[in-house]
């Protein structure tokens, strides 16, 4: 009989694959309407600017989320102590996202008028990611799995509706699609401030160190430089993150123009829903579960972490060739012989299927204890390759130089990944 604490993971990790699932498709549509919708080149103006915000928002909070599942892993009740300045953290950081993309929008040499009114209109999104964020941090260290898999799909349903709306309205184009996202973006704002009240009131039900203590007493609140001290590795991280992702969007916009922006952008919205799969077992379901492991189970967490290396490896190259014999045949018929092109780039990205699902694996184990500065080095070393690489191949193969600049980027993180994790001492090697 299988036991019970299996299934119950089972449950949980099924219900929200479900959901990303979900999202993932809604994600998928709302690119392939809105792509259809707008055409290559005002589509790529609305992708890359969308893209560019995005690269921008890990700062509102700057790895605030990671590290208080980090924080409460390790100290359990204890780390309310964290709350107070978090609060103050946030504003600031928040603040200084909001000044980059308005300096950018208003200031940026390459930007034009369209493209300043779009990073105006698109600016909330910030606020929006970092509502999903907070609220989704807060769920997985309650472990409230469907709570989490509902909220986890706020954001793509509000987009997919915005963009039925666009493809239903005669009149409207990619400033009603931007509007329209700046909308879904303020929606998650309002849904999230009553978790986050009651959150900062002590009103969490953190699950793994049992009851909260009648007569507890969190130790005196850090101030906010020993918060940055303790942070700022997860929001470097969160930073690099979409800058590696990303990037080849933006630079495709600046150096070949909106219509190849908006060819790979499309190519990356597909890579984007595959990833939320890998991303689902990592980041919502074992992230929170592994800091706790990390600190207090420490054998169980390395044969969690052997295991998931063969299932995510296993499972990315089943994937990754399904991408590749899909693509030719399902990109016209989704978005149209204007994007046949997408194909071809789909084939060379999905040589990265099977290396970012075992990244995502092996790097688990670099977010937790003391290890997140050498990833925070090994995301800025694949980083600069990336835009290295972007630069130097772009101008002579346009999409696929973006996209095999890519795979060699994710090549590099998950080698730097994989050396760094042989550094950590096991539970053998110390016995």
């Amino acid at each position: 009989m299988i036991p019970r604490a299996w299934r119950n993971a089972a449950a949980a990790i099924g219900l929200l694959w479900l959901a990303t699932a979900a999202g993932a498709a809604m994600v998928f549509l709302a690119q392939m309407l809105l792509a259809r919708r707008l055409g290559p080149p005002e589509y790529g103006l609305f992708a890359s600017s969308l893209a560019t915000v995005t690269m921008v928002a890990p700062l509102a909070g700057f790895g605030l989320s990671q590290f208080r599942l980090k924080a409460y892993g390790a100290e359990g009740w204890g780390a309310d102590r964290w709350l107070r300045p978090s609060l103050r953290f946030t504003v600031l950081s928040t603040a200084a996202a909001f000044a980059i993309v308005l300096v950018w929008a208003l200031r940026g040499g390459p930007v034009d008028a369209p493209t300043r009114a779009a990073l105006l209109a698109l600016s909330p999104v910030i606020l929006g990611m970092l509502a999903i964020d907070l609220v989704g941090s807060k769920l997985r260290l309650e472990e409230r799995y469907g709570a989490l898999a509902g909220w986890q799909m706020l954001m793509p349903a509000g987009r997919l509706l915005v963009a039925v709306l666009v493809v239903l309205i005669p009149s409207a184009g990619v400033v009603s699609a931007t509007l329209g996202y700046c909308a879904v973006a303020l929606l998650a704002v309002a849904l999230a401030l009553p978790q986050l009240r009651a959150m900062l009131r002590g009103g969490m039900q953190l699950r793994g160190h049992g009851p909260r203590p009648a007569d507890f007493a969190p130790a005196p609140n850090p101030g906010v430089m020993r918060l940055c001290a303790e942070a700022w590795a997860y929001g470097v991280a969160a930073v690099l993150y979409p800058v590696f992702f990303q990037v080849s969007t933006v630079l495709l916009k600046y150096l070949g123009g909106d219509a190849q922006a908006g060819r790979y952008g499309i190519a990356l919205a597909v890579m984007t829903a595959i990833y939320l799969l890998p991303a689902t077992v990592y980041q919502k379901f074992l992230l929170s579960k592994l800091h706790r492991w990390a600190v207090h189970e420490v054998d169980k967490f390395w044969r969690v972490y052997r295991r998931g290396n063969w299932a995510m490896l296993l499972s990315g190259l089943a994937v990754g060739l399904a991408l590749a014999v899909a693509a030719p045949l399902l990109v016209p018929l989704a978005f149209g012989e204007a994007y046949r092109g997408v194909a071809a780039i789909l084939m060379v990205l999905a040589l990265c299927v099977p290396i970012r699902f075992l990244s995502t694996a092996v790097g688990s184990a670099l977010l937790t204890s003391d290890h997140m500065r050498y990833r925070v080095l090994a995301m800025a070393a694949a980083t600069a390759a990336a835009v290295g690489l972007n630069l130097l191949l772009i101008p002579f193969y346009a999409e696929l130089g973006a996209a095999a600049a890519t795979v060699l980027a994710e090549l590099l993180l998950l080698l730097a990944m994989y050396l760094g994790v042989r550094r950590i001492p096991r539970p053998e090697a110390t016995a």
